[in-house]
């Protein structure tokens, strides 16, 4: 497929840097400007911003299990990952027993890892070595002593070709990178809206450009024959993805250590637990981070609905989940992370953070039947076949079906960043309509969606196996809890 000569990529993030760079090496004749909401990029609020983020090619699915793979090399060896811009320090998996889906999760990871090593002519020596199977508890202390010490665990693994990455820097290189190129503008202000060609049926409208807004609250015309939104958690604020994409806040703590105590944790593996969802990753400049992966909160907001019109909506607002920022932590997760620390790293159960934050993901889907919480609909997804195991969570790569000129490149749901060095590729492979099939099937929009007026709520939860807590916590509700206490 032959893309036009002037392409907008909205966003700035791994997404959007990601695609702008494979598009100015593919394609260095096309017009292509970038636009980031932020006045600088790394954006601060970014979900890839952060001092580390795991790099791990442990997935049940074997497709990212590979990407994630062919992505390790580069962050391995390649300039991707030198100047401490990734550490393979080792990543230990672990479930606790009653945990079906997390441990079906961990299993599959691990063959999928094994896998990979034997196609790549590994020795079983060699592999035994790289993955350190762990059937118990005490397995764990032997591989990591003192670091699992109160963990109740019933089985995982350690993956000594995992590792993590600075995130913050790899955005920053990225955006080096793009400058190093001279092929793509890139402008700075918040898109207001999407422009659509005017039709009598603005649901089916083309895209052709945006409305921007600079710092001193000016506006302007963008025009570009096609619009690619790499937005993350932010892309329903700009086109209906109901029943497909929300926001999903997630907690991270962090605690200021000592010299001696950075000497002592700086080799030690990430650890990740797919039961509670936490884990505690390596402290870098004297700081060590606390996280969890779960099913997040929710920020519901009241917002027009993109391009509608009078004849195309009766209410012309929507709710959905959106991100809010320089928020603390509510106190649910406060304890959720100095419960890990109690279990991993007991030193520093009751050290202060020195600040926590939420992260927000672009959470993804794919639809069946509702299933209620009060005053909410969430949704969860089936396959005749694999009732709890179905692809979910997966990446948004994709035309939208309805508005031509438009693509879709978000979804990360937590995991994107460790695909940074290969995912641009293959969203321009998506763009050219040669993706690879399996790929494209897991990234393309969902042939089902369903949205209810209902309560007003259509919000998506990712259940993949990798996600653990409470299902539909709303952020200002554990807010005002924590104002109480």
């Amino acid at each position: 497929m032959e893309l036009p000569e002037t392409i907008l990529i909205v966003g700035g993030g791994v997404f959007g840097l990601s695609t702008a760079l494979s598009l100015s090496e593919r394609h260095p004749n096309k017009k292509i400007t970038l636009i980031e909401a932020s006045s600088t990029i790394p954006n601060p609020h970014g979900s890839s911003v952060d001092t580390s983020r795991i790099i791990r090619a442990d997935y049940s699915n074997p497709a990212y299990a590979k990407l994630a793979a062919d992505g390790i090399k580069k962050w391995r060896s390649t300039e991707w990952g030198q100047e401490g811009r990734y550490t393979e320090n080792g990543l230990a998996l672990l479930y606790t027993e009653g945990n079906s889906d997390s441990e079906n999760y961990t299993k599959k990871s691990y063959e999928n890892v094994k896998r990979l090593l034997q196609e790549e002519g590994e020795s079983l020596e060699s592999i035994a070595e790289k993955l350190v199977y762990l059937p118990n508890q005490a397995a764990l202390e032997k591989v990591v002593p003192r670091y699992a010490a109160g963990m109740n665990i019933s089985g995982g693994y350690l993956n000594r070709g995992s590792g993590w990455g600075d995130a913050e820097a790899g955005v920053r290189f990225a955006k080096q990178k793009l400058d190093q190129t001279g092929k793509v503008d890139v402008k700075h202000g918040e898109v207001e809206r999407l422009l659509f060609e005017e039709t009598s049926s603005t649901s089916q409208a083309k895209v052709t450009g945006v409305i921007l807004k600079d710092a001193t609250g000016s506006t302007s015309i963008i025009k570009a024959d096609l619009v690619i939104l790499a937005t993350g958690a932010s892309t329903g604020n700009l086109v209906d993805l109901r029943g497909i994409v929300d926001a999903t806040g997630q907690v991270l703590a962090y605690i200021k250590i000592t010299d001696e105590e950075q000497a002592q944790l700086a080799d030690m593996p990430t650890i990740l637990s797919f039961s509670t969802g936490m884990f505690i990753i390596p402290p870098r400049n004297n700081l060590l981070k606390i996280a969890r992966h779960a099913y997040g909160y929710l920020n519901p907001s009241d917002v027009p609905i993109p391009g509608a019109t009078t004849t195309s909506s009766s209410s012309h607002t929507m709710k959905i989940s959106l991100p809010v920022y320089d928020l603390a932590i509510p106190a649910e997760g406060e304890r959720a992370c100095r419960q890990a620390l109690r279990e991993i790293l007991p030193l520093f159960a009751e050290r202060p953070f020195a600040r926590t934050r939420i992260c927000w993901y672009s959470d993804t889907y794919v639809i069946q039947p509702p299933f209620h919480i009060p005053e909410l609909y969430f949704y969860i997804h089936e396959t005749k076949d694999s009732p709890m195991n179905s692809p979910t969570g997966d990446f948004l790569i994709s035309y939208h079906p309805s508005h031509a000129n438009l693509f879709l490149a978000t979804g990360g749901s937590g995991h994107g960043y460790k695909f940074f060095p290969v995912l641009g590729d293959q969203i321009v492979d998506a763009l050219e309509g040669r993706l690879d099939a399996e790929l494209q099937q897991l990234w393309k929009w969902p042939e089902q969606r369903h949205i209810t007026e209902k309560h007003g709520g259509e919000f998506v939860v990712t259940k993949d196996g990798s996600r653990s807590g409470k299902i539909g916590m709303v952020l200002k509700d554990e807010l005002a809890k924590s104002s109480r206490l």
